[in-house]
């Protein structure tokens, strides 16, 4: 077997997708396309995307369009080969297909990677194939994969996530990023950069770019409301002084109380809290290249951009300054 990572010429890999009544269609179509458009940039078959289902056959899909789809069993895979599941409104009937999942077992064995898309890593799971593995997936649907895969450690914050052999991307368009991500490991960088320029997207957006914000802002709201006005406070105050016993004495509280009561509410603590409300304003400023970091770092309560990189590289996986090369919005005129 060729690595990945060998950038063969010749090898023709096979991507299948499983599909099943009510799976997404963007699950499906947005990574299928980024593999056909390597073929073409490349110039001949580097890529066979079957779509699949148990039965083979039409799948109708979440928006009504029909699929046509070959048996599963009946694609052969081997170790050059990957496995891909889609997401989608019908995965959780799904997960519950024990033919379906037995085949998806089965399929896995000969795969050399195993991957999905969006809630395809419940079916992922359903399968046994999560067990010990850091995963990730829609992020309004984090907290069940983790409640219904005890084994696996769900992380809400990144596009997709690699372990081992197991790839898992996020909502839906992530699946783009994760398609793109297997072309470079495959293909190198310069074809990923030339499909992602082509497809009008970023290779290799940070974790934060689309998952992150919508995250936070469900782990922001309070359970019982009790802290929605503080919060308000301080996204509006971040140069202030957001220690816990400043915030423990606006709420009237002990800091010890405090600390409890919030993080009970909200399932963080106060200090991690500031901290993503001063990343969240930080990368909005980054967006804008006329603004230094050292004025973002200033104006967001970091106190200095070394502070602020810190925070980035915890909760972004990313620099500020990469950050902004990847999402700065170009200010000057286009001709």
């Amino acid at each position: 077997m060729l690595p990945f990572s060998a950038n063969p010429e010749q090898i023709e890999r096979c991507v299948a997708f499983v599909t099943f009544a009510g799976v997404k269609l963007l699950d499906v179509t947005g990574p299928l396309q980024v593999f056909q458009d390597a073929n073409t940039f490349l110039g001949r078959t580097a890529y066979s995307t079957p779509i699949a289902s148990y039965y083979g056959g039409p799948v109708e899909t979440d928006a009504g369009v029909l699929l046509n789809t070959r048996r599963l069993a009946g694609i052969g895979l081997d170790e050059d080969d990957t496995l891909m599941i889609a997401g989608g409104a019908g995965v959780f009937p799904a997960c519950r297909d024990a033919r379906l999942v037995q085949a998806i077992q089965k399929s896995a064995e000969k795969s050399g990677r195993i991957a999905s898309t969006c809630t395809g890593a419940f079916l992922l799971g359903a399968a046994g194939l999560l067990e010990g593995k850091r995963a990730v997936t829609h992020w309004r649907h984090c907290e069940r994969l983790a409640e219904d895969c005890p084994g696996t450690e769900v992380d809400p914050d990144p596009i997709f996530v690699e372990d081992g052999r197991v790839w898992t991307s996020a909502g839906v368009t992530a699946g783009i990023d994760l398609a793109l991500a297997m072309v470079e490991r495959d293909h190198g960088r310069e074809l990923a950069l030339e499909l992602a320029r082509s497809l009008l997207v970023y290779v290799k957006r940070p974790g934060g770019q689309s998952q992150f914000s919508e995250a936070l802002k469900q782990q922001k709201r309070s359970a019982t409301g009790r802290f929605d006005a503080l919060h308000f406070w301080m996204k509006d105050n971040l140069v202030a002084d957001l220690k816990v016993e400043s915030l423990a004495e606006r709420s009237g509280m002990s800091p010890r109380n405090f600390a409890r009561l919030y993080t009970d509410d909200t399932g963080m603590t106060p200090a991690r809290a500031v901290e993503q409300f001063r990343v969240d304003a930080a990368r909005a400023m980054l967006e804008n290249p006329n603004v230094s970091i050292k004025t973002v770092a200033s104006q967001t309560g970091f106190g200095n951009d070394e502070r602020m990189r810190r925070s980035f590289a915890r909760l972004l996986g990313v620099t500020p300054q990469a950050y902004r090369d990847r999402f700065a919005v170009e200010t000057s005129a286009s001709v």
